[in-house]
């Protein structure tokens, strides 16, 4: 596919904050940080040795702070002396979103605004803010794909926090001018993803242990899969957008735009992993979006993104990383 549009900032020299550095895609995002040559700083929940942020050694260069969203010390603590803040730390499932939602309001809001406010609290310091949201923040619509344009109209839990989320990140553009920007993504995949109830890294682990692949659903739902390194390249170049700050309180959707069943997804890892098994087919989701995904125009047109991976080459990468680390 064709390359993305060039970064254009200097990051050697920026002082970057990711909130979530540990989790699946942070890590990936600070791997391309540290190549640049960025001095980054990690706001971490625990050091979990399963993590590949830890377990690849990137945790060593880098300053780590240690605390909880909710704890608006901690996060003050890692804002203070970054230019640069990405803002990837959120409960991200929705089964346990679900299960218990007073911890996904926690974390996903009130963690949000903490991280909002102790940049404003920076004052000028803070020049950059990507708020990661999500695709799940627009909930259901009847127009498909989403545009940008749509309401965030999230329902259940897991959504309405990210709709939440992506409202306040708007709301401290728009009353204290502060430079944000919101990044919606559809689904994430790739190597690193240890949340195995996820599709992706979920299949790969059944395949290799020779067991058929289980779906929560009924594997019609249709949706957009975006590669983890597409999407650290969509989160630089959003950053980037920012200086000067035309594009601060702007909104991107970052996905392939070719939307796909979850059947045609597990199919399609089957083919590339020589398998003939067949998937156990549960129906068992809820609080589930039936069909979801996202036009991507904007950001193409804007910002110069587009996916520099197809479907078969990210999900080449992504087996091979599962193959080796499972190995082990």
């Amino acid at each position: 596919m064709a390359a993305s549009r060039p970064l254009r900032g200097d990051w050697a020299r920026r002082r970057v904050l990711v909130t979530g550095a540990a989790g699946f895609i942070g890590s990936w995002l600070v791997k391309d940080l540290l190549a640049r040559g960025v001095r980054v700083t990690a706001l971490v929940l625990e050091r979990d040795p399963a993590s590949p942020f830890f377990r690849d050694g990137d945790a060593r260069r880098c300053a780590i702070v240690l605390g909880r969203l909710e704890d608006r010390r901690a996060v003050a603590k890692a804002v203070r002396g970054a230019d640069t803040v990405f803002h990837l730390a959120a409960q991200t499932l929705v089964e346990p979103a679900w299960e218990d939602p007073l911890e996904t309001f926690e974390s996903n809001i009130r963690g949000t605004y903490n991280l909002l406010e102790a940049c404003r609290a920076e004052g000028k310091a803070v020049r950059r803010i990507v708020f990661a949201s999500s695709d799940k923040a627009y909930g259901e619509q009847s127009r498909l794909p989403y545009g940008e344009d749509a309401p965030l109209a999230g329902r259940q839990p897991y959504e309405v926090s990210k709709s939440c989320g992506d409202l306040l990140a708007q709301s401290y553009f728009h009353a204290y001018g502060l430079p944000v920007a919101v990044a919606r993504c559809g689904n994430v995949y790739g190597g690193g993803d240890l949340h195995w109830s996820r599709i992706v890294p979920g299949t790969i682990r059944s395949l290799l242990r020779g067991e058929r692949p289980v779906l929560r659903s009924d594997g019609r739902d249709k949706r957009d899969y975006v590669y983890v390194k597409d999407v650290a390249r969509a989160y630089l170049l959003l950053a980037d957008a920012l200086e000067p700050r035309r594009l601060a309180g702007g909104c991107f959707n970052f996905g392939p735009n070719r939307p796909l069943t979850v059947l045609a997804l597990v199919a399609a890892i089957s083919r590339l992993m020589g398998s003939r098994l067949k998937p156990d087919i549960r129906a068992t989701a809820r609080g589930e979006i039936r069909h979801q995904y996202l036009s991507s125009a904007k950001a193409s047109r804007v910002l110069g993104w587009r996916p520099e991976y197809s479907l078969a080459e990210g999900l080449r990468e992504t087996i091979s990383w599962y193959r080796g680390r499972l190995a082990r």
